[in-house]
């Protein structure tokens, strides 16, 4: 007999409660290795691919791309056992009793209970590991005797970029709705997306649409204005674009904390031109070869050192417990802008490692992050942040403070100007630094001592064997 098995929506990080459908990777009739992956999902926090957790064959899916659904819902089902089926039933009808299955699995009680099971007895994945909280899920409703607590969902790490922006067609009148991955087949087919009506919720445009303007069956987007309408609006001439993914979890991190942390920020503008002049030395050390040395990666030592006499800028206010908690490690924030929005990847024990360690870790974290490829938990449980907004040619800013942490610290652009050195005039190489911190937990004396330490590490990198 078959054996089918429901694939539900894992967590993908903590506490993540819902993502949505990017991609489908597999469709039914396609046969599947264990760990191979599946589906591609969005989360408030990355792209995520998802490896199934059996081997066998694709029956049904049960999520159409673009919908979002909440963990441990089922996405998939598969037979893992298809030769029983056709031994059971002979070469001839095992298609028919996989077909009879599926339409059962869509009744809504038996799909989560069977989803709830199987994932009882999913196979350790590559990547997965176990957790020690449960997304909140819904009560199943049922006349029957309450079921036991649903099983911990597992996670997956392989993450994914976003397709790059030159994939994507150009607007002209209005942007056409539709996921990177159909818009990549539209190219590939020669297919313009501003021509296509989408076919789903919202005027959402799918691949089956593009399929089918590909062979000229498929409706004009002037026989269906709906997309039009849902995003570009002519008479307006505006633009809406949902508010999701990373940028939704953002603008609710930034929102909560700006007015849950009493923010101080102060500023500090400082001669760089001996820094510049030991980065600049070091580049042919040997072990620095391989690895970028930038005022950056300087600037996060400077700031592991200076923590070290200024600790509460590595604590937080811990207002559940009425505690201050002091942290004896410094996991280092690095601010990234992305083609999906701000992520800040951390460098663990940052505080621990020597300037050639920290130019790897955030050489590899800030590609990593520009691919659009930063894993879920290597954004979590930062201590301190820095943003390098100077790369932008901007001189500096106030930096709103990342929620689980005290401060934050912004570089500006590096910029030759008049500094006065020894009584006279000359042309350095000049910096403005500025740090944002929680006034709860932070003093001013201590926020401008901690200030003043990074700038004096910075005009003066020999002031390091004084820390």
């Amino acid at each position: 007999m078959p054996d089918y098995k429901h694939f539900p929506l894992a967590d993908t990080a903590e506490g993540l409660t819902e993502a949505e459908i990017i991609d489908w990777k597999v469709k039914p009739g396609d046969e599947v290795t264990v760990n191979q992956i599946v589906v591609e999902v969005e989360t408030a926090k990355a792209a995520v691919e998802l490896p199934i957790p059996w081997a066998g064959v694709v029956t049904e899916l049960l999520v159409e791309p673009g919908q979002t659904v909440e963990v441990g819902t089922p996405i998939l089902t598969v037979d893992v056992d298809p030769q029983g089926a056709a031994a059971v039933n002979g070469s001839g009808s095992a298609a028919s009793a996989v077909s009879a299955e599926t339409t059962e699995t869509t009744e809504t009680t038996e799909t989560t209970e069977a989803a709830e099971a199987d994932a009882d007895e999913m196979k350790p994945l590559v990547g997965y590991g176990s957790k020690t909280t449960v997304a909140k899920r819904r009560a199943r409703k049922s006349q029957a005797t309450p079921a036991a607590p649903a099983p911990e969902p597992v996670q997956a790490v392989t993450v994914v970029a976003p397709r790059p922006a030159s994939e994507q067609a150009a607007p002209a009148g209005y942007v056409p709705l539709a996921k990177p991955p159909v818009r990549k087949l539209a190219k590939e087919l020669g297919i313009d997306l501003r021509t296509v009506a989408g076919s789903a919720e919202g005027g959402v445009i799918t691949r089956e649409d593009v399929r089918r303007a590909a062979d000229g069956t498929a409706e004009t987007a002037s026989a269906a204005p709906q997309p039009v309408t849902a995003e570009y609006d002519p008479a307006t001439r505006e633009r809406r674009v949902p508010i999701r993914g990373v940028r939704k979890a953002t603008a609710n991190a930034m929102v909560g904390s700006a007015f849950t942390a009493p923010h101080v920020t102060e500023f500090l503008t400082i001669d760089v031109t001996p820094m510049m002049e030991l980065r600049q030395k070091l580049k042919g050390a040997p072990q620095f070869s391989g690895v970028k040395l930038t005022p950056l990666v300087i600037a996060a030592k400077a700031v592991c050192l200076a923590a070290r006499r200024t600790p509460d800028v590595n604590a937080v206010w811990d207002e559940s417990s009425g505690e201050i908690v002091y942290k004896d490690y410094v996991h280092l924030g690095i601010a990234a802008a992305t083609p999906r929005g701000l992520v800040v990847p951390k460098v663990r024990d940052a505080d621990r490692k020597s300037l050639a360690e920290l130019a790897g870790d955030i050489g590899e974290l800030t590609a990593v992050a520009r691919d659009g490829k930063t894993p879920p938990e290597a954004m979590l449980n930062g201590t301190f942040t820095i943003t390098n907004v100077g790369v932008f040619g901007v001189d500096t800013g106030t930096p709103i403070i990342n929620p689980g942490e005290s401060a934050i610290l912004a570089l500006g652009a590096i910029r030759d100007m008049p500094w006065v050195v020894d009584g006279e005039l000359a042309v350095r190489k000049v910096m403005q630094l500025s740090l944002s911190f929680d006034h709860r937990v932070i003093d001013g004396q201590q926020g401008s001592q901690f200030l003043a330490d990074v700038g004096a590490l910075l005009a003066d990198p020999a002031v390091a064997i004084t820390y």
